[in-house]
């Protein structure tokens, strides 16, 4: 599948009002991310590299004892078994974000709607 309509893709509910679509290949995972004004994805951290970019809208991140306000057009990278999470300010975000290697957690719950 070289080419990807995210529409085609079930989201899956990460956190209430957290949904993400996840598509992925051999040794990495895509996250097209949408986060409701108000949720919050709570601290966190998981053995693999994770980088994003805010695609709209406006989100505080912490990354280990560093946080930022990032706008559209931001990146980050989340070295792996970091503590991080994230929330909306001022409205709904969208992010991509970029796993490697593939997240199992993900693909399993994505793969019960496949």
């Amino acid at each position: 599948m070289p080419f990807i309509n995210i529409d085609d893709f079930e989201p899956i509910e990460l956190a209430p009002g957290v949904l993400a679509r996840t598509p992925y290949g051999e040794r990495l995972m895509l996250s097209y991310v949408e986060v409701e004004d108000g949720s919050v994805v709570p601290t966190h951290q998981h053995p693999h590299e994770q980088a994003g970019i805010v695609l709209e809208g406006k989100m505080e991140i912490t990354i280990g004892e560093e946080s930022r306000i990032c706008n559209s057009g931001d990146m980050f990278i989340v070295p792996p078994d970091t503590p991080h999470s994230f929330h909306p300010i001022g409205g709904p975000v969208k992010s991509l974000d970029v796993f490697s290697p593939v997240r199992e957690d993900y693909a399993a719950r994505f793969n019960q709607y496949v």
